[in-house]
């Protein structure tokens, strides 16, 4: 059966930090493809290089060498409103650091690239905002800014955020960091659930509990692939139910 062509794909990449006059290697030689409707973790200690992968697909930084392909366009070719537009309509990103806006509440945080997109109407809108908040657990806070929620709610407005577009590639940076076992496991229920209906999932994580549940497991080690193990067929229900 052939494979679809990889919704993300790392060729060569190297990336290096200079930290004063010292040249540190974050990332060596990578090769990554994953292929859509995977839920993949990268797994690995700190400082091997989880987030700075994440980042260079997310469109927030650049590779020193090689290529990073997403939904088919090579990032670097890409103009500045075009990495925007692939960010804005392709990608969710859940950040370690939760990056929300302080001033608005955490409705208005999530609404907020709905509002980017100006594809729904104001209730639509609400509805979807509502729907998602209700799911992680927050929709009684939705009313808070940032600065009156625990980090595990900010956690949870941040991965709403993330989803709420309904994307095709979700990038989550430590997801379930900040939260309790019951709501770090429901939370990767509900990834789960919107991975089978057809969202590609790439974790950075120490988490066990969302290592022990991935389709595909790749562990780096001083910015090298050095483990890459599938454990179950990326999307097969969907597979065979499309056949």
């Amino acid at each position: 059966m052939d494979h679809p062509p990889a919704i993300v794909r790392l060729t060569g990449v190297d990336k290096d930090y200079l930290l004063g006059k010292v040249v540190v290697p974050a990332l060596r030689g990578i090769d990554l493809a994953i292929q859509p409707g995977e839920f993949t973790v990268i797994a690995g200690p700190s400082g091997s290089g989880k987030t700075t992968a994440l980042n260079l697909i997310g469109c927030v930084d650049v590779a020193t060498r090689g290529i990073v392909t997403v939904d088919g366009h090579d990032t670097a070719k890409l103009s500045e409103r075009d990495l925007t537009k692939l960010r804005l309509e392709r990608l969710g990103f859940i950040f370690q650091s939760f990056n929300l806006v302080g001033v608005l509440d955490a409705f208005q945080n999530v609404e907020f690239p709905l509002l980017l997109q100006r594809k729904l109407t104001k209730a639509e809108r609400r509805e979807r905002v509502m729907d998602l908040l209700q799911e992680v657990g927050i929709d009684q806070y939705a009313k808070h800014r940032p600065n009156e929620l625990s980090g595990g709610q900010r956690q949870r407005v941040a991965i709403a955020r993330a989803l709420v577009t309904r994307p095709q590639i979700v990038l989550a940076d430590e997801p379930t960091a900040n939260l309790d076992s019951e709501t770090g496991n429901a939370i990767v229920d509900l990834m789960e659930k919107l991975n089978d209906e057809g969202t590609t999932f790439l974790f950075s994580t120490h988490d066990p509990r969302v290592v022990d549940r991935a389709g595909r497991v790749v562990r780096l080690m001083d910015g090298r692939i050095v483990e890459d193990v599938t454990r179950r067929a990326v999307g097969a229900s969907r597979i065979a139910q499309s056949a």
